[in-house]
């Protein structure tokens, strides 16, 4: 809403007038209310004609946010009219809010760089990202993620081929990925990456011989058919910081330390607390957290504890509030 004013031969009238577009796409305005004359508005909103103008763009103001208020819109609807065969009417926009995340965390920088190595000729950031809020929103195989895209407000530009020839170059390329969205995620908030835990896992593959690192293992799922198994560090607020793949008949105590090293050189995260399972405590892996600036909580059966140990572990004497440094007796607290 804007003030307008008209002149006569006798008086100066003011307006408030809201500009809008036609229905042949011509812009034009009407008048919403009269304010009155300059002389009639002198009287009441003087004495000079400034103020008279200050009052009618206040009015003005005011008629704009009571029409934002009572705004209404009409969509027709002919419920005669047929869709045309093959004619797209439904579209996914659920993606638009995790795209702002995506090229916070410079996912798309990293693509860049990935491109600028290879000589592929698809788009490598479009074909991460779709993988990733399909992932998100409709969590399926990559064919069906495809299609799932096929939706999008913005459609892909790329073929399903594309998207199996690209998944060997992000596998190539998965320390550098994990390593930029680690370090870029500092943009999005303070990372808690004081304490991080580490566990592992495996999945298994229908398959019934082995192949690569798909190897016969024990299952977490009791299935014979090989397996891969997985190591991953996440931070004290429980977000993935890293992850490794390894054979599914290693030892997953022997996948710690190449993660560990990798998280310490090029994550450049150098002090921790490392917190793991009994079974991911060993004192090889207790000894490597206990150098630096490093230090490990680790679990411990007190029923596999020789007798004299758990006696200790379970004595409520021995322990210093770290207030005044005195001992206390946690019976007594």
């Amino acid at each position: 809403m804007k003030v307008t004013t008209s002149k006569s031969k006798n008086a100066e009238s003011f307006y408030i007038s809201k500009s809008f577009i036609n229905d042949k796409g011509v812009s034009t305005s009407v008048n919403v209310r009269k304010l009155g004359t300059l002389a009639d508005l002198l009287k009441k909103h003087g004495p000079t004609r400034d103020d008279v103008m200050e009052w009618a763009r206040a009015e003005a103001k005011l008629e704009t946010q009571k029409y934002k208020e009572e705004k209404t819109v009409n969509i027709s609807f002919n419920y005669n009219k047929r869709l045309q065969p093959q004619q797209q009417v439904f579209y996914r926009g659920g993606y638009l809010f995790l795209q702002y995340f995506y090229y916070k965390l410079g996912l798309d920088k990293v693509c860049r760089k990935i491109r600028d190595k290879y000589s592929f000729k698809f788009d490598i950031n479009s074909i991460l990202s779709d993988l990733i809020y399909s992932r998100i929103l409709e969590p399926s195989g990559k064919r069906s993620s495809y299609k799932c895209t096929l939706d999008l407000l913005e459609p892909p530009s790329y073929q399903l081929h594309d998207v199996y020839r690209s998944l060997n170059i992000l596998a190539k390329e998965c320390d550098l990925i994990q390593s930029e969205t680690y370090k870029n995620s500092h943009l999005l908030g303070k990372r808690n990456d004081k304490i991080l835990f580490y566990d592992c896992t495996n999945y298994y593959f229908e398959i019934e011989d082995e192949d690569g690192i798909k190897k016969y293992g024990k299952s977490k799922e009791h299935r014979p058919n090989p397996i891969v198994q997985m190591g991953m560090f996440m931070d004290g607020d429980g977000i993935p910081l890293a992850f490794s793949l390894f054979p599914g008949n290693a030892n997953e105590q022997t996948s710690i330390k190449p993660l560990e090293e990798k998280i310490l050189n090029e994550f450049d995260c150098q002090k921790f607390i490392y917190c793991s399972d009994a079974g991911l405590g060993s004192e090889k892996i207790r000894k490597y957290n206990h150098m630096g600036e490093r230090a490990f909580v680790v679990i411990q059966s007190i029923k596999k504890l020789n007798a004299q140990d758990r006696q200790w572990a379970l004595d409520t004497k021995g322990f210093k509030s770290l207030s005044d440094d005195k001992v206390v007796d946690l019976a007594e607290i």
